[in-house]
This record gives C-alpha cells, sequence and structure tokens, in this order.
C-alpha cells in the first residue's frame, strides 16, 4: 500500500472532521507528540467566548491551548490503534529513498520538518528511518540531530502509548526490525 493511502487509511479511521475530544482522552498534536486532554476551558479572546482543549504533552510538560473548533486544522488527533503498529513498522522497513543521500542536510531539513509538522505518524516514521540509516554513513548536521532526537521521541511516545509498553521496548523493537538483513 502507497504511504499516501496509509495515511489517509489512518487519517478516516475513526476520526472524522469534528472530533470532539472529552476530558481524560489521549490525543496527538503534531510536532509535539502524545498528551492527555485536562480540561475543556473557555475563555474570551478578542471580545468573542472560545472553548479550549487544554492538552498536557507527556514528553515536555508543557500545556497546548487548542480552540475545539480548530481540531482539524491544527492536526490534533487520536493516538494511533495498536493495529496500525505494524504499518508504521513496515514504512520503517521499506528501502529508503537513495536521493537523500546526494541532497544538501538543509534540503533535507526542510523536508524532514514539513513531514514532521504534518502530524501523521507515518511520515514521523519515514524521517526517522531515515535518518537512522543516514547517521550511519554520514555525520548528521546540528539541525538533523535535533529532528532526529524530535522524530524519536514522538515515534517511541506514540508506540509506547499504542502499545501499552515502555519506550525501552519499542526502541528495541525498531532496532531489531532496522538491523535486520532480511
Amino acid at each position: 500500500m502507497e504511504l499516501k493511502k496509509l495515511n489517509e487509511k489512518i487519517e478516516n479511521n475513526g476520526q472524522n472532521k469534528n472530533r470532539e475530544f472529552k476530558v481524560g482522552d489521549l490525543a496527538v498534536y503534531p510536532a509535539h507528540g502524545v498528551g492527555k486532554i485536562n480540561a475543556i476551558e473557555s475563555r474570551v479572546v478578542n471580545g468573542e467566548k472560545h472553548d479550549f482543549y487544554m492538552l498536557k504533552v507527556f514528553e515536555k510538560s508543557m500545556v497546548i491551548m487548542i480552540p475545539t473548533c480548530n481540531v482539524e486544522s491544527v492536526g490534533l488527533r487520536d493516538v494511533i490503534s495498536k493495529k496500525e503498529i505494524p504499518k508504521i513498522y513496515e514504512v520503517m522497513k521499506k528501502d529508503r529513498e537513495l536521493l537523500i543521500d546526494k541532497q544538501t542536510w538543509n534540503r533535507r531539513y526542510r523536508e524532514y520538518m514539513d513531514k514532521i509538522k504534518t502530524g501523521s505518524l507515518y511520515d514521523v516514521a519515514e524521517v526517522f528511518r531515515d535518518l537512522y540509516f543516514l547517521r550511519i554513513t554520514k555525520n548528521l548536521s546540528f539541525g538533523e540531530r535535533k529532528l532526529f532526537d524530535t522524530a524519536t521521541a514522538l515515534l517511541l511516545s506514540e508506540l509506547s502509548t499504542a502499545k501499552n509498553t515502555d519506550e525501552k521496548t519499542i526502541m528495541a523493537e525498531i532496532e531489531s526490525l532496522l538491523n535486520d538483513p532480511q
């Protein structure tokens, strides 16, 4: 299955445009990771009353206010289901693009940053995979190292949440998968 089809499938898998979260729900905020909706609060902004989800991101211990009417536009979504995990692993097993090595680091950085911002775990898995292998053959730039760390944190956080296990176990699975000569 093509990556675009996989992305569409996960985006449409029980998640509609009017997704309403409740207090206590887990959600993923693009580029920040998994968090918990701790409250739904009303605030007055520019003289108008708006409702906001108060999302506490686990990894960064930060709280993000997300207007309830902007869930789709900001990319707030459910954590992937356990049955989606093998599909994420398939993305990581696919051969990485050979053109990536021929690009300049800043072009790769922009492409990878754009992928991370999509909020799709499939895109994050691609970034992780490419940088994982690239760092074996050459030194990553400072920006690429930060992106690799970000992709790793996002991947481990969501997969461990979906699988209800610790991040160490997930990292061991991923390394085993990527180091398998097949």
